[in-house]
């Protein structure tokens, strides 16, 4: 995954970014398989391998296939995201070891996800539906928004290709 990740950053090219993200989001769908999350595998394999690549590969349709080369040297941008995984990896050490029984969320949170206050008997359906629910629908309001917008670039060019032609 780090590999496929240093290529796309090194990449100019557009379509091989976008096909090197897609088997990116199939390489993360194995490790979440490794994980035991088979539910956010699918997800990720459908939604990340699948439709955003689709999506990004209609986009693309409507753009040139290589990335410009940037007028200056984009210092700042790099300082952030520096700072930015600084802080993140500070953040993280603070937190309790993987899979830990007297960690926080399994002495607070989990009893309460097990003891399933919606009539669904899978735990996991119980999370998805209630608890996460807001969470799933923003999900699938954004890859709507992005289908949308993506069909309405691709109608705005086929009108234009008409008055080209004309």
């Amino acid at each position: 995954m780090v590999v496929t990740a240093l290529i796309m950053a090194r990449s100019r090219n557009l379509f091989a970014v976008v096909v090197l993200s897609g088997v990116y989001s199939f390489l993360m769908a194995l490790v979440l398989v490794a994980l035991d999350a088979v539910d956010v595998a699918m997800t990720e394999a459908a939604v990340g391998a699948g439709v955003s690549t689709v999506l990004l590969l209609g986009a693309l349709y409507l753009c040139r296939s290589h990335e410009a080369r940037p007028a200056h040297k984009p210092w700042l941008a790099l300082a952030l995201s520096l700072s930015t995984a600084a802080l993140l990896i500070y953040g993280g050490l603070g937190l309790p070891d993987f899979a830990d029984p007297q960690a926080a969320i399994h002495q607070q949170v989990v009893p309460r996800y097990l003891q399933n206050e919606v009539d669904v008997p899978n735990v996991v359906t119980a999370v998805l539906a209630s608890f996460r629910g807001y969470d799933t629908l923003g999900e699938t309001t954004v890859v709507f928004t992005a289908g949308a917008g993506i069909i309405a670039l691709l109608r705005r060019r086929g009108n234009n290709r008409g008055r080209d032609e004309k």
